[in-house]
């Protein structure tokens, strides 16, 4: 391989990563399946996670013979009953094997899984659609976390408290 060719190659985001489920997003997400803990909660962690995105093979063409002549790559978007997409992605290699076994895992923050999601005008970011918590990215929120913004909690007129996306300066 040519060293211009070998430069045009990215480094894995994570280097070290064994495909496990990051043990605090999946007490997070635990915790939110027993009421435990609030959205704001589970995107607190999500927002330093790392997430894995299913890549599958969509076949192209094939020959006359009927083998593949050519295939794409693509991410998953899953379709609900209202019509609105999402854009799937895995706190583990276990949870997308649960839901197809035979899809490539590609490691992203979750900050990239939600702005992959925006650009393909999805509706949401889906996580661990097979379990064995699932959680949904949507609205502001898909947002946010794609644009790499800040969640805060602040405090409301009736003394209680929220959250709320604070954009970083200069933008």
């Amino acid at each position: 391989m040519s060293e211009e060719r070998r430069r045009d190659i990215l480094a894995p985001a994570y280097p070290e990563d064994d495909g496990a489920a990051d043990e605090r997003l999946a007490g997070a997400l635990a915790a939110h399946a027993r009421r435990e803990a609030t959205d704001a909660e589970v995107l607190a962690v999500l927002i330093e996670s790392r997430l894995l995105v299913p890549v599958v093979a969509i076949l192209g063409e094939v020959d006359a013979s009927g083998a593949d002549k050519t295939a794409d790559m693509a991410t998953v978007l899953l379709t609900g009953a209202d019509g609105r997409q999402a854009l799937l992605a895995f706190t583990s290699l276990e949870t997308m094997a649960a839901w197809q076994a035979d899809a490539r895992p590609v490691a992203v923050p979750a900050a990239d899984a939600a702005k992959a999601a925006l650009q393909e005008r999805a509706a949401a970011l889906l996580v661990d659609v097979a379990g064995p918590v699932t959680f949904v990215v949507e609205g502001e929120d898909l947002y946010g976390l794609g644009a790499g913004w800040t969640l805060a909690r602040v405090g409301r007129p009736d003394g209680s408290f929220g959250t709320a996306w604070i954009r970083p300066g200069g933008e």
